[in-house]
């Protein structure tokens, strides 16, 4: 997984590219009509139901804008929310408050969104060993913001990019002539780049699960869109050699189902791009 430093510097630039885009030369309808010198008060007004999220992405948003800007915050991250709750006050130049928030709530919408999702994942799988995961299947430039939100919600990342794990998918196997020249190249491409990258390989049905078992080297096995029969019967082939990920179609109408195979990881991408925003206003005092 990327480290912290490299998750602070993914989302500064987030930061950076946002108010680029949103505030250009100038946000000219509060340089048009609202004293420089004009200060003022807003509250975060939470107008639906579900898991707070992006409260710290707010105060670094705000400091970002202007660092006289202050926050009282009366809930946190993580926090269960509901219609009438007030997340926090920020107070300081009308001119930044307004200039911030756009950015600060698109980001707490999605990212509440996700979280929200997240915990229903999770409480569903209290009492099981298995995890929930996310994917990479993100939205271009929020990633790192959506991936803390799943964290924030209970439940755990995946790969971060490309970079920080190796994931042998369908058609890296068939790229490469098949499952075990596939790890073979890979085993070999990581002894001679000197890296320490963790090995995931997917596998569509029981024998292909039986030819990775063949090679050393796999952290995990990606199980694509098994069935609950076949997810029971590669469990018990892979005997704890490695560990075991569900995935393709997980929902939380079938969640439960796969973690009564005794997987230890569910993925599902729909934890992320298949949210709805949740409600959430920045209104003045």
């Amino acid at each position: 997984m990327i480290s912290e430093k490299q998750l602070a510097q993914e989302i500064q630039i987030i930061i950076e590219n946002a108010i680029r885009e949103d505030v250009g030369d100038g946000d000219h309808s509060s340089l048009a009509c609202i004293p420089e010198d004009a200060t003022g008060k807003a509250k975060l007004l939470v107008k639906d139901e579900g898991i707070l999220a992006g409260v710290d992405f707010a105060e670094q948003v705000f400091n970002y804008i202007d660092s006289s800007l202050e926050m009282e915050n009366l809930m946190k991250d993580g926090d269960a929310m509901t219609h009438g709750d007030i997340a926090f006050y920020v107070s300081g130049s009308s001119q930044s408050i307004l200039k911030a928030e756009r950015l600060v709530l698109n980001a707490m919408q999605r990212m509440s969104a996700i979280a929200t999702k997240a915990n229903m994942f999770s409480s569903l799988l209290k009492g099981y060993k298995t995890q929930i995961l996310d994917t990479r299947k993100t939205t271009p430039g929020f990633r790192a913001l959506e991936k803390m939100a799943v964290k924030i919600g209970g439940g755990e990342n995946h790969r971060f990019s490309l970079y920080d794990m190796i994931m042998l998918k369908d058609n890296h196997i068939d790229f490469a002539g098949g499952i075990s020249k596939a790890i073979e190249k890979t085993i070999k491409y990581l002894a001679d780049k000197k890296l320490d990258l963790k090995i995931v390989v997917e596998a569509r049905s029981l024998s292909e699960v039986e030819e990775i078992l063949q090679s050393d080297g796999v952290y995990r096995i990606l199980l694509d869109n098994f069935n609950y029969d076949d997810t029971k019967k590669a469990v018990k082939l892979i005997d704890g050699r490695c560990f075991t990920e569900s995935s393709g179609g997980i929902t939380l109408e079938n969640a439960k189902f796969y973690a009564e195979c005794e997987v230890d990881y569910i993925s599902s991408g729909a934890l992320i791009h298949s949210v709805h925003n949740l409600d959430l206003s920045l209104k003045a005092v």
